[in-house]
């Protein structure tokens, strides 16, 4: 699947454009869940995977097994912005089918997880949106601070990708940035160790009030 993506600058965005066909739906949410563990927002992947089988699932039904669809990926300060663009103006299901009517129950889902939804018509055909809310704790905020960072070190430092999904990369990145940083407190006239145990110590005060799942798996 060909993906384009851009993380600078920011709002990060993401095009994946597809064929709405069923053997798609896995692959499309695979690349849903790297971009958004990329992003440091891994928190809202199964619900963004959902959204993303529910609008596609819709074009297949409603529009047309086969049809050329793009899936945008957007990422703001506080929200992330989910767009399926197709080639049909024809407007999505009713919310409210009858109990023999299975059509609209996607979209019933899609109103339940989402902050916000619609539809907006296009030169080449619709869009369908929807918005979920991002959380502005404090950990949050860290995880998107350190995801920009680690974008910016990935770029300096020459590392082949500057969005770092994979595992042993992520791993060897932090590792090579915390060493630096090392260094540069040294240079500075600064105690590592003193550095290291008041992080951590802010670490941990910080893991033990959240209630929810913001670091990356």
């Amino acid at each position: 699947m060909y993906r384009f993506s851009v993380t600078e600058p920011h709002p990060r965005r993401c095009i994946l454009p597809f064929a709405a066909e069923p053997p798609q739906l896995a692959d499309l949410r695979r690349a849903v869940k790297a971009e958004l563990v990329g992003w440091g927002m891994s928190a809202l992947t199964e619900e963004a995977q959902l959204i993303t089988t529910e609008l596609a699932s819709n074009v297949i039904k409603h529009v047309g097994q086969g049809t050329a669809a793009t899936l945008v990926l957007d990422a703001g300060t506080d929200q992330l912005r989910l767009e399926l663009h197709d080639n049909s103006h024809k407007e999505p299901q009713s919310f409210h089918p009858t109990c023999e009517e299975e059509s609209g129950r996607g979209l019933q889902l899609l109103a339940a997880l989402s902050a916000a939804w619609g539809t907006t018509r296009t030169v080449a055909g619709k869009a369908v949106w929807c918005e979920l809310p991002l959380a502005l704790d404090e950990s949050r905020r860290r995880i998107q601070r350190a995801t920009t960072v680690m974008e910016a070190y990935g770029l300096a430092v020459g590392s082949p990708t500057a969005r770092l999904t994979h595992r042993p990369v992520l791993e060897e990145s932090v590792t090579s940035l915390i060493l630096d940083l090392l260094h540069w407190l040294t240079a500075h006239g600064l105690d590592p160790d003193d550095i290291l145990d008041r992080a951590q110590t802010h670490f941990e005060a910080c893991s033990s009030s959240v209630t929810g799942p913001v670091l990356l798996p």
